[in-house]
């Protein structure tokens, strides 16, 4: 069976305004990344939002939960802003079950050429063949239960909280 991957936008899909300095988001890079990657696993791809992830709401994450629940696959990948990724984890952790769910994301936009990006979501693609069904955030080439993870603001790297 297939893997579903959920976009929720996040930097992974930012673009750079050349003019203005601003980060926009317009479409996902998602189809470029896999044909980049030469990825052979079979994926259906979903575009739920393009957001910033500080700006990502409760009703937000509600419909992300909504859509894992109800998708026919069980493992499952979501892009997501890495500023609030452990905080939808923890939320998907308490409602979604029977699922192998790998939130990712990038520091870096994938626009920038020298996206963390491309080897997040191979990660998160092995990542969700071969954990058994729970939520996890997949960074760095490492994962990490939803439950004990956080984003340290002054490295910029995902760590375990105990």
């Amino acid at each position: 069976m297939a893997i579903r991957i959920f976009i929720t936008g996040g930097t992974f899909d930012k673009e750079y305004n050349e003019i203005t300095g601003q980060l926009y988001f317009n479409d996902t890079h998602m189809h470029d990344l896999l044909e980049m990657g030469r990825n052979k696993v079979p994926v259906e791809i979903r575009t739920l939002m393009m957001i910033d992830s500080l700006e990502m709401t409760a009703e937000d994450r509600e419909l992300i939960v909504h859509q894992c629940n109800n998708c026919d696959e069980d493992r499952i990948v979501i892009t997501h802003g890495t500023d609030t990724m452990a905080d939808t984890a923890k939320v998907l952790v308490q409602k979604v079950k029977n699922k192998t769910v790998i939130l990712t994301g990038a520091m870096i936009p994938i626009k920038f050429g020298s996206s963390d990006g491309l080897f997040n979501l191979g990660s998160a693609l092995a990542f969700a063949q071969t954990l058994s069904a729970g939520v996890y955030v997949a960074m760095n080439g490492r994962y990490f239960t939803a439950d004990n993870v956080r984003k340290n603001k002054q490295t910029g790297m995902f760590e375990e909280i105990k």
